[in-house]
This record gives C-alpha cells, sequence and structure tokens, in this order.
C-alpha cells in the first residue's frame, strides 16, 4: 500500500471548489431512468449518453473525478479514446463503482445487504490497469418499522470495511458509502439516530480492518426528514443536523465527506451543500458533492437520446455542476440559477 500516493488522490478528488460526478449507475436504474425520459436502454445509447457528459467543454473546471459503471470503464468515446482518457485529457480522474449490488438480507425483510467481495482481489488489479484511480461500494440502510437490526448494519459496515482495505492493497481510493435511505416517513432525528449508528460502526470496522483513513473518502446521505414524512425540515436545519452529526462520528483523518443526493431534488441537494460550507468554518474534513441524478436528470431530460441535443444537455450539465462548485464554499445563491436561465 502506497500511502503517500492514496494520500494524493484523495485530496485531489476533493480539491477546492470540485466534486465528483456519480455515473455508476447499474443496467437496471440507468433502464428505468432512460425509460422515463422516452430513452431506449442499449449499449450504445448508454455509451453515447455518458460521452455527452465526460465530453462537455471546461467541465474539469468543476469535477474532480467520475465514478463510472464496468461497461463504461471498458466503452470508447466515438473518436475512439476509452472514456478514462477521455476524462484524463478533461483534467478528471476515472474511478469504479466496484460492488455487485444489493441483495434482501436473509430473515430480515425490508433489509439490504451488498454483495461483491467474491473476486474483488482479482477485479481491482484489472479496473487499475484500465485507468482507474479509486473506487466506490454502496451500502443500503432502510429505516422502516423494527428496521434498521444489528444485523444488518454490522454486517454492511463490515463489508464497506473489507472493501475499503482491498481498494487500498492495490493503491486505489475508496469511497465508502453507507447510504441511510431517504424513503419512508421518518423524522429527521430518526435519520439522525440510524445514520449515527451507521457510521460510528462503520469507522469501527475500517480501524479493524487497517484502513489507512488519510487515503480514503466518506460518501454518506444527509441527515435529512424521510421523503413522506409530515414534517419537511428546511435547509439550516439539514445541513445542522448533517454537519453535527459528522463531527460525532468522522475522524479528522478523513480528508472528505462528498454526499450523496439520494432523492433530492438538484435545487435542493445545492442548497443543502451551500448551507453546510456557508454555515460552518475550520472543520476537519474537505464538505463536496458525489451526486448523479442532482447533476444528470436535466441534462438526460433534455438529450434524449437526440445527437442534435448533446450542446444544449451539456450546457445543462455544466450549469449544475457550476452551482455544486459554488456550493462547495457557500458562495451559491439562487440568483446564480435566474442568471443562467
Amino acid at each position: 500500500m502506497d500511502v503517500q500516493k492514496l494520500q494524493e488522490t484523495a485530496r485531489e478528488l476533493v480539491a477546492p471548489g470540485k466534486g465528483i460526478l456519480a455515473a455508476d449507475e447499474s443496467f437496471g436504474t440507468i433502464g428505468k431512468r432512460f425509460e422515463a425520459v422516452g430513452i431506449d436502454s442499449s449499449e450504445e445509447s448508454r455509451r453515447a449518453y455518458r460521452e455527452m457528459l465526460f465530453t462537455t467543454p471546461g467541465i474539469g473546471e468543476f469535477l474532480s473525478g467520475v465514478i463510472l459503471f464496468e461497461e463504461t470503464l471498458h466503452q470508447k468515446g466515438s473518436d475512439g479514446r476509452p472514456f478514462p482518457r477521455v476524462l484524463e485529457d478533461q483534467g478528471v480522474i476515472p474511478g469504479i463503482k466496484v460492488d455487485k449490488s444489493t441483495v434482501d438480507m436473509p430473515l430480515s425483510e425490508g433489509e439490504k445487504f451488498t454483495q461483491g467481495l467474491d473476486g474483488l482481489d482479482d477485479r481491482l488489479p484489472e479496473y487499475r490497469d484500465l485507468g482507474a484511480r479509486f473506487t466506490k461500494w454502496r451500502a443500503v440502510i432502510t429505516i422502516g418499522d423494527g428496521i434498521p437490526t444489528k444485523s444488518c448494519i454490522e454486517a454492511n459496515a463490515e463489508a464497506l470495511a473489507l472493501y475499503a482495505a482491498f481498494a487500498q492493497q492495490y493503491d486505489l481510493v475508496p469511497i465508502v458509502e453507507p447510504e441511510v435511505l431517504i424513503d419512508g416517513d421518518h423524522s429527521i432525528e430518526r435519520c439522525y439516530e440510524v445514520t449515527e449508528w451507521m457510521l460510528n460502526r462503520t469507522f469501527d470496522e475500517v480501524y479493524e480492518h487497517g484502513v489507512e483513513l488519510s487515503g480514503m473518502l466518506l460518501k454518506p446521505n444527509m441527515v435529512i426528514s424521510g421523503k413522506d414524512a409530515a414534517q419537511q425540515t428546511g435547509v439550516d436545519e439539514v445541513a445542522r443536523a448533517t454537519v453535527e452529526c459528522l463531527l460525532r462520528t468522522v475522524p479528522a483523518a478523513v480528508p472528505g465527506i462528498v454526499f450523496l443526493s439520494g432523492g433530492q431534488s438538484d435545487l435542493q441537494a445545492t442548497a443543502h451543500l451551500n448551507a453546510m460550507n456557508s454555515m460552518y468554518e475550520g472543520l476537519p474534513w474537505e464538505l463536496s458533492f458525489s451526486y448523479a441524478r442532482a447533476l444528470q436528470g436535466q441534462p438526460m431530460e433534455i438529450w434524449g437520446g437526440d445527437a442534435g441535443k448533446v450542446e444544449a444537455a451539456q450546457k445543462a450539465f455544466y450549469h449544475r455542476a457550476k452551482m455544486n462548485s459554488a456550493a462547495r464554499s457557500g458562495d451559491y445563491t439562487e440568483d446564480m440559477e435566474e442568471q443562467a436561465a
């Protein structure tokens, strides 16, 4: 394990003013998103869509990295350049999602376990040789009647730590993603409790498995009310609850926290990130973004599979990345949205 190399990559990924694009949707997930906007999901349509994102002029000003799906890591742009090279030419670091998605937790209805540890030790050197410099693994925690259970929290926390140790063994920065889902009618207080529990257990396991904290990143949910909750909390309250929870759980040696958007609208995700960075100074880690839908929603809808609409979709993608770049330093305002309209 080359600790210096891991530290350098991790710091690059949370460079000031920059964040990460999560373009690692599985076949099923991108298929649903394409279907919603009238796009047929095929290998070629997925390739064309991601090329549209990756070749957006100037996007390296706001993006430090892109998380790829395994199919995308092997694909090429229309000019013949492999996608990792396309990203590198933009000044963006290629990464790869390495988990194999979730299965139902045995004997625990409503809970999920992330699979993919089998064979990971063989896959990681291949991904590195194809150009990946960092990795991601997502665990899913559901809040509901009697859940999450201790067994679900502990099983997923250990899998996250094992994955991170495997990744660092090959000098690949692990992004550890324990996502407490926004689905449900739970309160922000319940989200806080579960997030704090999951993060504490995750970092216990990270320590036990010898993971180098300075060479990893955390990708958590924000502490927020369930999307079906009767009472939805304001932007400042979400920001405060999220940062206070992180201060109680995340070691200062971790270079950065790159939030998932987790079902928030694109404007909500930007506003929450901005509030955290404007309300707090001197935090031990960078607060950044690693958004999928909150960066891609509008560009995907505009593109719609039409080559004639690539430029307009790229303009929307560039704008959304620019807004989140401003939120990295607490300088975002809603007026910036109107100015670009």
